[in-house]
């Protein structure tokens, strides 16, 4: 259990490094936020119509994976709001709420889709030690350009290094955490697992569509395609790489 488990933080510990790849840096121009922002965009479009929807299809079905993808929207909808809200009341003296809210929303939407990925490395090591090894190694690769992904808009939304170390470190556990849950409950049922899926798809969907976008074209509208093109090509490779 202790094997599976250290992957697993390894894994969840990948976003920390790209997290730091953009921290310790200068703090990204217009054009290199574009560029971040487009990352974000592909990544997410990436990983939910190469992974997380024919996941969700395939450990349960269509009707569950729709009812996930509705009920992420809708809880994304409703956090988006309570944050633009917050942020209203709280002021935002330098005009950077955009940017913060981007992020945080961001790294949610991360979270969500770290959480049956870890349960899956569980799964994958009850089924053979060696698929919970190739599951963890996948997952570590694509956490690093997600890392990157969150961190930019805290970035230069005007976040200290130390919050957003924070953000992304509180973001890296829940993959271990779904670890854990997939040892212990290890005949969870596939429907469950269908609809976190999907609903971390539907997540994704809403912040790509309703955030990122939009923020994204403001910066650049020729870095943020670059940035999209990187990302969507980085998680097509992985996908048939691994």
């Amino acid at each position: 259990m202790w094997k599976i488990m250290l992957l697993s933080f390894l894994a969840g510990g990948a976003t920390c490094v790209g997290g730091g790849i953009v921290i310790l840096s200068r703090r990204p121009s217009g054009r290199t936020l574009a560029v971040f922002l487009g990352l974000a965009v592909g990544i997410m479009s990436g990983v939910v119509v190469m992974d997380l929807i024919p996941e969700s299809i395939g450990r349960g079905s269509v009707i569950e994976a729709a009812m996930g993808v509705v009920a992420g929207l809708a809880v994304l909808h409703i956090l988006s709001s309570i944050l633009s809200y917050i942020m209203v009341i709280t002021g935002d003296p330098q005009g950077h709420s955009r940017l913060l809210r981007m992020g945080l929303l961001i790294g949610i939407g991360i979270a969500l889709h770290d959480l049956p990925e870890g349960i899956a490395i569980a799964a994958g090591h009850s089924a053979a030690e060696r698929l919970g090894l190739v599951i963890a190694l996948a997952i570590a690769l694509h956490n690093i350009p997600e890392g990157m992904a969150t961190a930019a808009p805290l970035w230069m939304g005007g976040m200290g290094r130390r919050k957003i170390a924070l953000v992304i470190f509180l973001i890296s556990l829940v993959t271990p955490l779904g670890t854990f849950m997939g040892l212990i409950l290890v005949n969870i049922s596939q429907g469950i697992i269908s609809f976190l899926l999907a609903f971390a798809g539907g997540a994704m969907i809403y912040i790509a569509a309703v955030e990122l976008v939009p923020e994204a074209l403001r910066s650049g509208p020729l870095p943020s395609a670059v940035g999209a093109a990187l990302g969507l090509g980085v998680i097509v490779m992985l996908s048939f790489l691994i």
